[in-house]
């Protein structure tokens, strides 16, 4: 007996609908702000999230899948969105023309983490990436677009909290006073963050352990150390948000620790829900475009949000399409030739018909039939086959009369009768 590997999951028909709801809102509100959708291959050189992700993160090191190809080349299946989009971007510039780029993705991620309710080895990503602009209204936008998607996918009680991370100009000294304040305090961080105490600060403060949240309570606030154009830019896009109608907080504790992010990041959170409050995030990142290989700097914002985590903070749907709108119920195997013939006639109309094959009890069939979420119950019987009509049974009302077949078909086709 084979099962889903650990890590994965049937994504079954009962919680379609509800995938189909909010890959429907995404993509209606991308064709609103003008994104457009690309699809990059599940699998890439190995190098583009080595450099991207950075060699000395979790990702990198433990949860990347990666496999030597028949030539030896390494090749990773895809961790993350936002580095192959901006390869295909480099190589192709897919949408480029007058203004800025909008390109949009949904698809599988894999990654070997330790699985728990919201976080696969395999899970499916929604992402959003805008190319060749720095000013803060695209920034602005960026959050509006997620802030607007969240509310018409039906999420409750999300709070968007922002910060910005300065550029090469001003962030060095940042980092100096804050491994400083860290080296004071090296006794009080976990194992992991004393690693990352000399490597990249920035991502202690990102620690959700206890010990390092009380140890740095106090650290110094990078909005501290924003040069000029920085702090400009970043009162210049909380203006934005302001006159956009969405509401945000400051967070100066969200940083992101790797060097190509410049400036503005952002992440929507639950108060409440403690380290795994976050349900989506995205920033502004620069400096990735050179160091995948570009000639020049690109500009770029963007952001990410794992689906299967978004279908969980919304539970259980109750929206599920039914199955049928006609149900084709008979009284004897007899006239199955007839009712598949009519089902058939209704399916090539657009009607969604279904019928039982097996010739079961009727019994049987009309509990198939209220099973199926059917408006409409066409009973084949033999008396009425020989006066050409058929029983039509309206399943709301619970009324059921006899009417020319011909009559039944136009009805349910919406057709008006001639005459």
């Amino acid at each position: 007996m084979y099962r889903a590997p650990r890590g994965t999951q049937d994504l079954l028909p009962e919680v379609q609908a509800q995938w189909r709801h909010v890959t429907a809102r995404a993509e209606a509100l991308c064709k609103l702000y003008g994104y457009q959708r690309i699809e990059t291959p599940v699998f890439e050189e190995a190098g583009l999230f080595q450099r991207s992700i950075g060699s000395t993160t979790d990702v990198v090191e433990k949860e990347m899948y990666t496999f030597p190809d028949r030539s030896g080349e390494s090749l990773t299946v895809r961790p993350e969105g936002t580095a192959p989009v901006v390869r295909a971007f480099l190589d192709r510039r897919p949408g480029a023309g007058e203004g800025p780029v909008r390109l949009y993705y949904i698809g599988p991620m894999f990654r070997h983490e330790r699985p728990q309710k919201g976080r696969m080895r395999q899970f499916h990503q929604m992402g959003a990436e805008l190319f060749g602009t720095d000013a803060p209204y695209a920034d602005a936008e960026t959050m509006a677009f997620l802030h607007g998607f969240l509310a018409g996918a039906g999420l409750r009680g999300v709070s968007l909290e922002v910060n910005s991370l300065g550029d090469p100009e001003c962030r060095p000294a940042y980092h100096a006073r804050l491994t400083e304040y860290l080296a004071a305090r090296d006794g009080q961080l976990c194992d992991d963050c004393r690693r990352r105490r000399e490597r990249n600060p920035l991502r202690v403060l990102d620690c959700k352990s206890e010990r390092c949240v009380r140890a740095t309570a106090d650290a110094p606030s990078i909005l501290d150390f924003l040069c000029g154009p920085c702090r400009d830019h970043f009162a210049a896009v909380e203006s934005a948000l302001s006159s956009a109608g969405v509401p945000f907080s400051r967070n100066p504790r969200m940083v992101r620790g790797l060097d190509y992010y410049r400036r503005t990041t952002f992440e929507f959170v639950i108060p409440g829900m403690g380290a795994q409050n976050t349900v989506a995030a995205g920033g502004r990142y620069d400096g990735l475009a050179q160091l995948l290989g570009g000639k020049e700097r690109v500009p770029a914002i963007g952001f990410a949000i794992g689906v299967e985590r978004l279908l969980m903070l919304l539970g259980e749907g109750d929206d599920a399409s039914p199955a049928a709108d006609v149900f084709l119920v008979t009284t004897s195997a007899a006239l199955l030739p007839e009712a598949f013939r009519r089902k058939m006639e209704l399916v090539a109309a657009g009607v969604r018909a279904d019928m039982d094959y097996e010739g079961r009890s009727l019994k049987s069939q009309f509990r198939r039939a209220d099973r199926s979420g059917a408006k409409v119950v066409l009973v084949f019987g033999e008396e009425e086959g020989r006066r050409g009509a058929v029983g039509y049974r309206d399943m709301a009302k619970g009324i059921q009369e006899e009417i020319p077949a011909e009559e039944a078909m136009r009805r349910l086709r919406g057709v008006p009768k001639e005459g």
